[in-house]
């Protein structure tokens, strides 16, 4: 086929779909491979929720001139007009518009990453559509410029230090996080915060210090697949979150966590969600996790799920590209979220 047919030839319905994340394990500042102080965070991934998009093109249309349903999902409009864009001049088919439809499982403002899981649903729907390929640096370029900031689903499931507001990988940390049980559950309910809000705060030398030795102590932690030690880091990060994004309920979950053996816990940076983690190879793990579900109830802490960082399914979401064909139920629309809602365990 030469270029004037395949440009002739329209692309053909295409869906995507993303998975999401249940907070951070690390988060702060950073220097990166200039040895430049930058915020970071390495996420930790959640399996289950997930949001979904079928893009329909309409051939003839502008790539701007894509349509939502829900309406307001404007971030993921932006990915798809810049995917469209991208992904005409890659295949020499004409760039168009289209219909996006976008269906998501992941509650809003609890910093689980929804929106970032919107915008990459969206621009694999396009990729599929179109019959192509994108790495996941690209993905997340397009991502960033569509939000201004994103989460690193993309990458998969892959312990990585990310630089959110330039979409970058920073470290790649190890394969895998090690083994641990985390009972998720919410502080006190607290809105979730734009995560471009954060970046008022300033970058001091002394956040880039501590930054730089909780990294080193997760990478070792990776490299161990040392429970203990992951916990540490990441309670840590999550007091020294609190400059940032206070949670008043954190002190309560620290004193639970002492009081049933968990070898710490974990906190959005952006959000309202948090959860504690347990050693599942340390005696008595069940007992342990079991006691802490009746210390949230008794706190008023409402818990969400327990959930492993070793998932037996996979829960990356392959290619960006024509992978999921075929795989994917098209999804009905949703209304527009209203707030932040997860069901107990």
């Amino acid at each position: 086929m030469n270029a004037l047919t395949a440009r002739k030839a329209p692309p053909r319905t295409g869906t995507g779909r993303s998975s999401c994340h249940h907070g951070e394990i690390l988060q702060g500042a950073f220097l990166d491979e200039r040895g430049r102080g930058c915020r970071g965070l390495v996420t930790l991934p959640l399996p289950g929720p997930r949001s979904r998009a079928v893009f329909v093109p309409e051939p003839g249309t502008s790539p701007d001139a894509i349509t939502t349903t829900p309406n307001g999902r404007d971030k993921a409009r932006r990915a798809a007009t810049l995917t469209c864009e991208l992904c005409g001049n890659i295949t020499a088919r004409a760039p168009c518009g289209g219909r996006l439809s976008l269906s998501s499982e992941i509650p809003d403002g609890l910093g689980m990453g929804s929106s970032s899981a919107d915008v990459l649903a969206a621009i694999r729907a396009v990729v599929d559509a179109y019959g192509t390929h994108l790495s996941a640096e690209t993905v997340s370029g397009i991502a960033v410029s569509a939000e201004h900031a994103c989460d690193p689903l993309m990458f998969g499931d892959r312990p990585l230090l990310f630089a959110q507001r330039q979409g970058r990988v920073l470290e790649e940390l190890g394969a895998r996080l090690p083994p641990a049980l985390v009972v998720g559950c919410l502080t006190e309910g607290a809105t979730g915060v734009d995560t471009l809000e954060l970046g008022a705060h300033p970058v001091r030398e002394a956040d880039v210090r501590t930054g730089e030795r909780l990294r080193a102590l997760l990478r070792r932690a990776v490299a161990r697949s040392d429970t203990a030690l992951l916990g540490r880091v990441s309670t840590e990060s999550a007091r020294n979150n609190q400059r940032v994004l206070d949670k008043t309920q954190l002190d309560s979950l620290l004193d639970i966590a002492e009081r049933v053996g968990a070898v710490g816990l974990q906190v959005a940076h952006s959000g309202n969600v948090a959860g504690l983690i347990f050693d599942p190879a340390s005696p008595g793990a069940g007992a342990r996790i079991r006691a802490c579900l009746l210390e949230l109830a008794r706190n008023d802490i409402p818990s969400t799920r327990v959930f492993s960082t070793r998932p037996r399914s996979r829960n990356g979401d392959g290619d960006h590209g024509r992978t999921h064909r075929g795989r994917d139920r098209t999804p009905r629309p949703d209304p527009p979220r209203k707030g932040a809602r997860m069901p107990s365990v």
